[in-house]
């Protein structure tokens, strides 16, 4: 049978361009479809813009810092408004240059909804196309809980376009967008009151770093509390949340976030009832190889909701694209993928948190190792700012389980750290490395 299509991709996030764009190196004829603006979540509403606010909101403590290096500022003035445009203005430009990298390709872009109708036929806008093969590659959303007065809650997507900033804002959940947009907002002087279900933020991370972030935040002036919120309503002296369980009271506050309480992969009106394709837990169920249950359809990112990190989905389509296009067999690793979290302090992480290890290899069969120290930096400013890192070793193999940092630079710190724990590097390979003096990465490799 003739199709229209080699591959069709179904969303124009960073997983399905890059599938697009692999695939139709290798002589493919490719066409993706896309609704919304391209780049998906991670340039559009997602790790981008929100990395660039993140820098925008360390200004004030730099300005306070130099004090303690003889430089002297006036107080200044934060600009909302001037912030939030430069920052969109940045994601368009990196719209234009998506666009441009599937012109370059070849690969013909539909600016409209697709749905499958069937397993080779994409119903986009108002035509019908056929594909042999199709991906999935639509993201995730934001997840609302069923709450009174939820429809005057924002989400982590409605932040990047106040139009002003909210001067008092409570933050629903302690994952980790949450958290940095808790951070974020601080930085930039509002008040901010963090809502979380359970005793420390950052679920699923080693409990050093959930522990050293936590105390920070509130080091920093963040209100954390335990509770659950029982109703939001609106009146005159703004966004009235009442909260239930260890905490119980009612706040006054001018926005309510829901920024941490996840993402869910998005799937409604995709068609996948026109299909094989399964769906377990709310996400598309996939093999080794990114297959779904219909054999020409594929998906990749967060819509399978396996590890929900862009590099992760650009990985996946470029093994899927190496695979089905390029006649190699390429399986994506989810061993020892990093991680980082962009709080203040910054956090990040690769390999196995002590509970983990513990669990998979016996607590009695782990060495851990740990440092807490102020750096440099801190020490003319007088600021008690510290630094946390930590490595998980197995006793036996003296491998690295584990690599875990809090504080300045972790993430530039721990990518680094991450290509030896890919290569299987021991505690003596740590040892034996050399360190750059004075620097805090030095402590990664002088830790006894």
């Amino acid at each position: 049978m003739s199709y229209d299509f080699d591959l069709f991709v179904i969303g124009g996030g960073s997983g399905g361009i890059a599938t697009a764009r692999r695939a139709a190196s290798y002589g493919a004829k490719v066409g993706i479809a896309e609704f919304d603006r391209l780049g998906g979540t991670c340039v559009n509403r997602g790790c981008v813009p929100k990395k660039l606010m993140v820098y925008a909101s360390h200004f004030a403590d730099h300005a306070a810092e130099a004090a303690g290096y003889g430089w002297q500022f006036e107080p200044g003035t934060f600009d909302w408004h001037k912030m939030i445009t430069a920052v969109n203005n940045e994601v368009t430009r990196l719209n234009g240059i998506y666009q441009r990298m599937l012109d370059n390709a070849q690969v013909q872009l539909f600016a409209a909804y697709a749905r499958l109708l069937d397993a080779h036929i994409v119903e986009v806008g108002d035509q019908k196309v056929t594909a042999d093969k199709i991906l999935v590659a639509v993201g995730g959303e934001p997840f609302k809980p069923q709450i009174p007065g939820i429809e005057h809650a924002i989400t982590s997507d409605d932040i990047f376009h106040l139009p002003q900033q909210p001067k008092r804002i409570v933050i629903f959940g302690g994952g980790y967008i949450g958290c940095e947009f808790a951070c974020i907002l601080n930085g930039l002087g509002s008040e901010v009151v963090q809502v979380i279900r359970r005793d420390r933020v950052l679920r699923g991370f080693d409990q050093d770093i959930r522990m050293e972030i936590q105390e920070a935040m509130i080091k920093h002036g963040i209100r954390i509390l335990n509770a659950d919120i029982a109703g939001i309503e609106k009146t005159d002296q703004g966004l009235k949340v009442t909260l239930q369980g260890e905490t119980e009271e009612t706040i006054i506050t001018d926005a309510l976030s829901l920024a941490a309480l996840g993402r869910r992969p998005r799937l409604d009106s995709l068609g996948l009832e026109n299909t094989q394709v399964e769906v377990v837990n709310g996400a598309i169920a996939t093999d080794r190889y990114s297959r779904t249950a219909e054999e020409n359809i594929y998906a990749v990112g967060d819509c399978t909701d396996r590890i929900n990190l862009t590099p992760v989905a650009i990985q996946e389509g470029r093994a899927l694209a190496d695979t089905v296009f390029g006649g190699q067999s390429r399986l994506m690793s989810y061993e020892n993928v990093p991680s980082a979290v962009f709080t203040t302090p910054e956090a990040a992480t690769v390999g196995l948190t002590e509970a983990e290890a513990a669990e998979q290899y016996g607590e009695e069969n782990l060495h851990v190792y740990r440092s807490r120290f102020r750096p440099m930096y801190y020490t003319l400013p007088n600021k008690d700012e510290k630094t946390l890192m930590k490595l998980i070793v197995h006793r036996e193999t003296d491998k690295v389980l584990g690599a875990h940092m809090v504080g300045d630079g972790a993430a530039e710190i721990i990518q680094g750290v991450a290509i030896a724990l890919k290569m299987g590097a021991t505690k003596a390979n740590f040892d034996a490395t050399v360190g750059i003096h004075p620097s805090s990465a030095e402590e990664f490799v002088t830790m006894r």
